[in-house]
């Protein structure tokens, strides 16, 4: 299922291979977020193009609109959206920081708005199981509770100790679902949730009860939520020192340039997040050189590509300044443009860095990609 290929000489970093029922994904790798099915501005045989090998998606927000019932009718999910790669299926944690859609919690499970029709509706771990079964996603995420970042104590660590019996929960349900032949996909892979807040001794007390329970990989949750950077890292870090190393461990939330090396350095595998494609919508661009903002008025007449050593169909094509005007003139069109540039500049990232790791000068990557990107404090000037 999981098999480790190559380990950094100085860092923690690790490439692997995860095997799913619908192919292999070399780690470490990047999921963009489709939570609806659908990646925003982006298709699915475009991100397949852009370098993707796993997306991650919502399996709630499907069980509310078009329904998981339905979905499973039409072939399972991949059928569906027409995606033959991996997909991670999300369970609803992170639906319970929203206000619109979250209406309470207890023991037994959580009750949600459907937002498409506004009735209410109560979620249990066993429920989002089937749903998942349903679904055919290749790795489904038991249901966890996810706190606010900057919650109480008492709110963390109830939130955590929940977490932990709805994780006991969810694997009881799949490996029943699993026997009964439930699935559509019987090779679904289960991944657990550890949570903590940013408590170190919580953090390392959730990691150890979820690597307890046998799943097939294993989830840093509860991160990149309104934390400071070193809080996210010292989080990660106290839990990747429990997790077991031979299975998968996936940091939720995270994939800004900068974190995404980072935390490789640290023995992450696989991660997720709207990052490049909600930046992308807000006009800042990834380059080597560091980000820029392209809704600057300096860039009207710049004749150059995003990034000049990029070769994704948008640098190849388009001018900053045809950007810029798009951008202010075409606002959805540009977001298509940008939102490629930015999954390819993640995607290529991501495989130079497992390229790295397997030839021995991931360090030396690190500390040169970190250099340069990390330097542009200011806008880039043009010349």
């Amino acid at each position: 299922m999981f098999a480790l290929h190559n380990q950094d000489s100085v860092t923690s970093a690790r490439a692997g291979t995860l095997q799913t029922a619908h192919g292999p994904v070399q780690t470490p790798f990047f999921m963009p977020v489709a939570t609806k099915a659908s990646a925003k501005s982006i298709s699915p045989q475009e991100l397949i193009r852009l370098g993707t090998e796993a997306i991650i998606l919502n399996a709630y927000l499907l069980h509310a609109m078009p329904g998981s019932g339905i979905i499973r009718e039409l072939g399972g999910i991949h059928q569906f959206m027409n995606f033959e790669k991996a997909i991670f299926a999300d369970s609803g944690g992170f639906q319970m920081i929203r206000e619109k859609l979250f209406i309470g919690i207890s023991d037994k499970g959580v009750r949600f708005h459907n937002p498409f029709t506004l009735q209410r509706e109560h979620i249990t771990p066993e429920k989002v199981m089937q749903i998942n079964m349903d679904l055919g996603s290749d790795v489904a995420m038991a249901l966890d509770h996810m706190p606010p970042a900057k919650g109480s104590d008492d709110m963390i660590l109830a939130a955590t100790l929940r977490t932990h019996q709805w994780a006991i929960r969810c694997r009881k349900e799949h490996d029943r679902l699993k026997s009964e032949g439930a699935s559509l996909n019987n090779k679904q892979l289960l991944f657990g949730i550890a949570q903590g807040g940013t408590s170190k001794q919580l953090r390392e007390k959730s990691a150890a009860f979820i690597n307890s329970l046998d799943f097939d990989g294993h989830a840093i949750g509860g991160l990149a939520t309104g934390e400071s950077k070193e809080e996210m890292y010292d989080a990660a870090i106290a839990q990747l020192a429990i997790l077991d190393p031979a299975k998968p461990r996936y940091l939720m939330g995270v994939g800004s340039p900068a974190d995404l090396v980072k935390c490789v350095a640290y023995g992450i595998d696989c991660f997720d997040s709207v990052f490049p494609t909600q930046h992308a919508r807000r006009g800042t661009l990834f380059t080597l050189n560091g980000p820029i903002d392209l809704t600057k008025g300096k860039f009207q007449k710049d004749t150059r590509p995003i990034d000049e050593s990029c070769p994704c169909e948008t640098c190849k094509s388009y001018t900053r300044a045809y950007l810029h005007h798009v951008l202010k003139a075409e606002k959805y069109t540009a977001f298509h443009y940008l939102s490629c540039h930015n999954i390819y500049f993640i995607q290529d990232l991501m495989s130079e860095i497992r390229k790295s790791i397997a030839d021995g000068y991931f360090n030396e990557l690190k500390k040169e990609f970190l250099g340069k990107y990390q330097s542009a404090k200011q806008p880039i000037k043009l010349p």
